[in-house]
């Protein structure tokens, strides 16, 4: 492992604490939890949230290509390891809803008081741990033992080299998504206590890209990292633990003795522009579980979501936005994978129940 000969800057924190605070802020406003834009197209047929997502999706495809072909910041897409993006994919999407949140769910949470979200930080630090150094790493090792194709490899890389073609596939992609927003009127710009779902989807969009360049500029020279919340979730927590980020990919910067990555400062941000938010908006109260197994219950899935978020590759963020936008085939199946486990278990764990006492 590559230890970090370099210093923080002041730039390096300011910019990672804001990056994370505007972006906490914009999910509490607005809202936006993937959990609950895969969980309620099927329980209660509601895509609200859901279109929001692909309104945040285009832009962060349009923005994050055209910034590249600036040359402005660097896209690396992830290598393609079916089995891990998969089977880690699904399970993450398993463990989300019982979590009650996914990994950027969980964590603005956090800045609203919920005892839960707490825990289920703890659980998927714990998941995350245990699969990159501990017990579960032999499981992990053994599903990316098998990977198809070059590495980061491209949907558009599957026919062509040629960027038109390249520009081509998201102009398709980007009208397909837009157009199945329009049923739940994205100008209508009705008023509500938080953002409306439009707007939102827009913010996350352009924090999104706006986290590639930030992310390049300060913290991974030569590669644009963009929003996750798997591996800055680990960094954050081996650094308190041990003094060192432990990061395999990206570069650690020293502050003392202790060794950081510019994303573990902006995991830090995240809750603190969440709990802004839910001041202004008077929704911050400390909040616990009436029924002390559901704390079990979050434990026990945030786990889950641990594991399977580092063997697919990343978290719903991390693959279902940042990795998707870079065209990547891994991140475009783990989100599949992701959106299939959410589903199966919501089945489970909601639809059924209520089907069997009618």
């Amino acid at each position: 492992m590559e230890t970090a000969a370099e210093s923080i800057s002041l730039g390096f924190i300011i910019s990672g604490l804001v990056v994370g605070a505007l972006f906490g802020f914009i999910l509490q406003r607005g809202r936006f939890c993937m959990n609950s834009a895969f969980r309620d197209t099927i329980f209660i047929k509601d895509f609200t949230v859901f279109r929001a997502y692909l309104i945040a999706l285009v832009i962060m495809i349009v923005g994050a290509n055209l910034l590249n072909d600036m040359g402005i910041i660097h896209l690396k897409a992830q290598s393609f390891y079916p089995l891990a993006n998969i089977i880690g994919g699904y399970l993450f999407g398993l463990g989300m809803v019982l979590a009650g949140g996914c990994g950027s769910g969980i964590i603005y949470r956090v800045g609203e008081g919920q005892l839960a979200s707490w825990f289920a930080v703890l659980g998927f630090f714990l998941g995350i741990g245990a699969t990159t150094n501990g017990v579960l790493r032999p499981l992990y090792d053994a599903l990316r033992s098998v990977s198809v194709g070059e590495p980061s490899m491209t949907l558009p890389g599957l026919f062509s080299d040629d960027p038109m073609v390249k520009w081509a596939i998201i102009a398709v992609m980007s009208v397909v998504f837009l157009a199945l927003t329009l049923p739940s009127k994205p100008f209508a710009l009705t008023k509500s206590k938080g953002f409306y779902w439009s707007v939102t989807g827009v913010l996350v969009g352009v924090m999104g890209v706006v986290a590639f360049w930030a992310s390049e500029f300060w913290g991974s020279p030569g590669f644009a990292r963009g929003l996750n919340f798997t591996t800055p979730t680990g960094e954050l927590f081996f650094t308190i633990l041990t003094g060192d980020a432990k990061s395999r990919f990206f570069p650690m910067y020293s502050i003392g003795n202790y060794q950081i990555t510019w994303a573990s400062v902006y995991i830090i941000g995240v809750p603190i522009g969440a709990a802004i938010s839910a001041k202004i908006l008077k929704e911050f109260i400390w909040k616990t579980p009436r029924d002390p197994k559901e704390l079990l219950t979050v434990l026990g899935g945030s786990f889950l979501m641990g594991f399977g978020a580092v063997a697919g590759g990343g978290c719903n963020v991390g693959q279902a936005l940042t990795g998707f936008a870079s065209l990547s085939v891994a991140s475009i199946v783990a989100t599949v994978a992701i959106i299939l486990g959410n589903w199966t278990m919501v089945y489970f764990k909601f639809i059924k129940p209520m089907s069997d006492m009618e």
